[in-house]
């Protein structure tokens, strides 16, 4: 593993590169938590109103340097506050967390400030509507239905894992969590519950469909159960 401090001069001399201008800049994911390896990109967040040289208000993209991957973000302050809002919004604010939990590379005041502000966000997570969480129920039943209907072992493959996704964001939402995308989502999953997350995991690691049904539809009663008829979308 490669800790997030040992990549701050070469992140530095990226940002001089790259993105001199950059007011605020703080190092993320794997990086900033030490678990990076020789294989992991480094997570750039870059946040100033002069960043641009145009009028762009945002940038994700990446860039090869010195051997190695950057997987940039970069905002001007306004553009930061919009593309934050709308992760809030969709239950899933990266930026923020990249922004709260990283490791300040640049920002000073600036960079603690905007830090206060959103950190109250992440803190007070989510706030799905009661018509949101009945309408992911309402996914979750017809996919179970599809599940236990389906004979094609493909199809049974794929139609368990976007349950196992939709029924890991129902489980974090109606928990007040935030949910994640990718390898994201069952570390979020964990840190609602363990024991929960190995319970709906554990028979679709195993190919066991049909107990994997009986998971989901358990944690399905605990959200208030099945929606069908009646729902308008």
């Amino acid at each position: 593993m490669l800790g997030g401090m040992e990549q701050l001069p070469i992140v530095e001399r990226f940002i001089a590169a790259h993105f001199p201008r950059a007011g605020i800049a703080v190092v993320a994911g794997s990086t900033a938590r030490g678990t990076r390896t020789r294989t992991s990109d480094i997570d750039l967040l870059l946040i100033g109103d002069d960043i641009f040289e145009t009028d762009a208000a945002s940038f994700a993209g990446g860039f090869e340097f010195e051997g190695g991957f950057f997987e940039v973000f970069a905002y001007t302050v306004d553009g930061y506050g919009e593309w934050a809002a709308r992760g809030v919004a969709q239950f899933r604010p990266v930026i923020v967390h990249m922004l709260v939990e990283g490791i300040e590379v640049r920002g000073g005041t600036a960079l603690q400030e905007l830090r206060h502000r959103w950190e109250r966000v992440l803190v007070d997570g989510p706030r799905p509507t009661a018509h949101e969480l009945e309408f992911r129920r309402y996914m979750i039943t017809d996919q179970l239905d599809d599940l236990r209907d389906a004979q094609d072992p493909l199809e049974r493959r794929v139609i368990a894992g976007l349950l196992f996704e939709r029924t890991a964001e129902l489980m974090l939402l109606g928990a007040g969590h935030w949910i994640g995308a990718g390898k994201y989502l069952p570390r979020r999953l964990c840190e609602l519950s363990v024991d929960r997350t190995e319970a709906l995991a554990a028979p679709l690691l195993q190919g066991d469909f049909d107990e994997f049904a009986t998971q989901v539809e358990r944690e399905l009663d605990a959200a208030g159960g099945r929606v069908q008829a009646g729902f308008v979308r």
